[in-house]
């Protein structure tokens, strides 16, 4: 009989030995063993582990996927925003780059600067919390702010470790993208046509629908991969711990503020890429430190062709500044990195005939034309519809019915229509006549007006059922109201059969009208009925987003509603202070105003609140009392603030208890950095000031 000892052993042989040829077959690509002799070795542990259910720890390979199928998934907020990049689609730009990095930085012309060049992996981003070594949760970027945790499904994806090599003690958070290897992809394809589904459309796509799975079971076959590229540490932490000598993290990412000489002894990105393999995590081993732009710009020559061979997709390449203390004086916009550029390969092209020029009318009674095409394939989809954009786009290119025309993807994303090929029209009484865009709604016949200062054509009429329809859609989805089971289908039968004509009418709805609807059994008819009754709790944020006022996204919504704290609060609101909240502005203000102060808009939100939808923002406090975060703590301003006015940036650190002086010194808390810094900059380096760009400031004071 073996002692616990030597089982604890055998058990830690096997899951060194699991993990080495996991790595090796979904990182590496490049196995060591057969899928007979791994599923042996797996097969092995799994008896042991049964026979000693008390040695099983949580980084096992065996826990990859355990009991049953997850109900849903949570909203997370990331600690740090998961930005987007800027993007470039040629040699020209990416020189334009280089300049602007090497006039931010103050750098002679001919002073080369290092770059790491990476493939864009074509997958969905994810961030993974590991805590103690051990996978803890993994979360989608949804919208950068807010993503979705689908720590079950991260957990079956193998090229993922549960546990690193190495116990990195404390909370680290790396990031990376998600993505269907091309033999994964055939294969599961292969698997659909022969059960009668119809194949998904590219990998990205299957990727992306393989993670919104409640199976993990499901993830697990299908055989996801993942590479993972960036450490990120928390800003809030960075500035609230004394100074130190050597952080325990070796990087930092976007809107994270440290010392500026510890950056100085810090690794660069290179050496950060380095450290994540030698953890275990999935990195790309194809990434290449550069001297220079010329050499970044080769790189993507070379993998404009080759990449083609990889056993994933990619869709460009990403070079960043390698230094970090370089990264931190260059910053960020509000969108984007200024270190970092996204090259994209020339977007794939091809040819189709134009059948017909469609109009299409939105939420917000936008009429816009597109393009119905003979189906053609292109970067690996069939496309069948293309954006015309608007109908001064569409003279512009002079786009007519019946001529072959020119489509790509723009960003290998959304199809387009480039341009005619005027060569193959027809001439004389065969020549198509130019496209008139049409003066009335298609879907109610109203008169189409268009503002001033616009391109766009709307349709004016609140009862518009086609306005109606993808403004119920965009009320009941997933960002907004969040009515499960409240589809598109579903919406067209309620408002053809005239059931529901706004968003008021669905909190009337009943489960025995609902059961009468096509494809609506009884059982269905109840949880629709219970998931719209618990919409009525979702916040105010929420019902502003979901009403598709003009101009108001997620973000301006949740200002608008801490603000003004509900809807009497907004009610009451002058344009002006709307516009004094730092992320309106006037554009918004004066949009939310026009919807406020019209009568029609005035009854739904009446007969809103008297069906129960909940009008006020759930907190506790006065809505004017921020957490004293900042209490006891000195911040200076310097440079220009491009997300809010100085001012503003004083109020908001003011509110939080805390106190702004003009000069720095030891006794500064923090160096609040915009562009144009000035010498406050040197002198809170020389102190050991840590310094805040405007996205670690965000953060600090909780706008981000």
């Amino acid at each position: 009989m073996p002692t616990t000892d030597r089982v604890a052993r055998d058990l830690a042989e096997l899951r060194a030995a699991i993990r080495h040829h996991e790595e090796r077959y979904y990182v590496l690509h490049d196995p060591e063993i057969s899928d007979t002799e791994f599923d042996q070795l797996l097969h092995r542990l799994t008896a042991l582990e049964a026979d000693h259910p008390e040695l099983v720890t949580p980084d096992s390979p065996t826990q990859r996927v355990a009991g049953r199928p997850v109900d849903g998934f949570d909203t997370v907020q990331h600690d740090v925003p998961m930005l987007s990049l800027d993007n470039a689609y040629d040699e020209a730009e990416l020189t334009a780059f280089d300049e602007r990095v090497r006039k931010g930085l103050e750098l002679e012309a001919d002073a080369p600067i290092a770059y790491v060049a990476e493939l864009k992996i074509d997958g969905l981003s994810i961030a993974l919390h590991y805590r103690d070594g051990l996978l803890r949760r993994g979360v989608t970027r949804g919208d950068g702010v807010r993503g979705e945790e689908v720590t079950s499904n991260v957990r079956a994806i193998r090229s993922i470790p549960l546990g690193l090599k190495v116990a990195v003690p404390g909370d680290i958070e790396v990031r990376g993208e998600i993505f269907l290897p091309r033999a994964s992809f055939d294969r599961m394809n292969v698997a659909r046509l022969e059960a009668g589904d119809s194949p998904f459309a590219n990998p990205r796509n299957a990727a992306a629908g393989t993670m919104r799975t409640l199976d993990p079971a499901l993830v697990e076959r299908r055989g996801l991969g993942a590479y993972l590229y960036q450490l990120v540490e928390s800003v809030v932490e960075v500035v609230a711990e004394a100074p130190v000598a050597e952080p325990a993290t070796p990087t930092v990412e976007v809107g994270h503020t440290v010392h500026d000489h510890q950056l100085e002894a810090r690794p660069g990105h290179a050496a950060v890429l380095e450290q994540l393999t030698a953890w275990g995590l999935p990195v790309d081993r194809h990434w290449r430190r550069c001297r220079g732009i010329d050499e970044a710009i080769d790189y993507c020559r070379t993998w404009a062709d080759e990449r083609r061979a990889l056993p994933f997709g990619t869709d460009g390449v990403v070079i960043k500044v390698d230094r970090l203390a370089d990264r931190l004086r260059l910053g960020q916009t509000a969108k984007f990195p200024r270190w970092a550029m996204a090259f994209k390969f020339p977007a794939e092209q091809a040819t189709t005939r134009l059948l017909q020029i469609e109009v299409n009318v939105g939420r917000t009674g936008a009429v816009t034309p597109y393009a119905v095409l003979e189906p053609v394939q292109l970067a690996g989809t069939t496309v069948r519809m293309a954006t015309l954009h608007n109908a001064e786009d569409v003279a512009r290119k002079d786009v007519r019915v019946g001529d072959v025309v020119l489509v790509e993807k723009g960003g290998d994303i959304i199809p387009k229509v480039v341009k005619p090929i005027l060569g193959r029209r027809p001439t004389g009484d065969d020549e198509p006549a130019p496209f008139v865009m049409p003066t009335t709604c298609p879907a109610c016949d109203t008169t189409l007006d268009r503002g001033d200062d616009e391109v766009v054509w709307r349709c004016p009429n609140h009862q518009c059922p086609a306005k109606v329809r993808r403004g119920l859609e965009h009320f009941a989805g997933r960002r907004a109201m969040n009515i499960e089971g409240l589809g598109e289908s579903l919406i067209n039968q309620l408002v053809d059969r005239r059931l529901v004509g706004d968003a008021a009418d669905l909190y009337g709805l009943t489960a025995e009208t609902l059961a009468g609807l096509e494809r609506m059994g009884a059982k269905s008819a109840d949880n629709l009925t219970a998931e719209i009754g618990a919409s009525k709790g979702r916040g105010f944020a929420r019902v502003l987003f979901g009403l598709g006022v003009r101009h108001v996204g997620e973000g301006a919504a949740d200002l608008l509603a801490g603000r003004f704290g509900g809807l009497p609060g907004l009610l009451a609101a002058s344009v002006e202070e709307m516009e004094a909240i730092d992320g309106v502005g006037p554009i918004v203000a004066e949009s939310v105003r026009r919807y406020l102060d019209d009568a029609a808009n005035r009854r739904l939100l009446d007969r809103l609140e008297a069906a129960g939808v909940v009008m006020e923002v759930d907190r506790d406090g006065p809505v004017d009392a921020p957490a004293q975060t900042l209490a006891g703590h000195t911040f200076v301003i310097t440079g220009t603030l491009t997300t809010m006015s100085r001012e503003a940036a004083k109020r908001a650190i003011e509110a939080r208890g805390g106190k702004v002086t003009g000069s720095v010194s030891a006794k500064t808390r923090g160096l609040v950095v915009g562009e144009d810094p000035g010498s406050k900059l040197a002198k809170a380096e020389a102190l050991g000031v840590p310094i805040l760009d405007e996205a670690a400031f965000g953060k600090l004071i909780g706008s981000l």
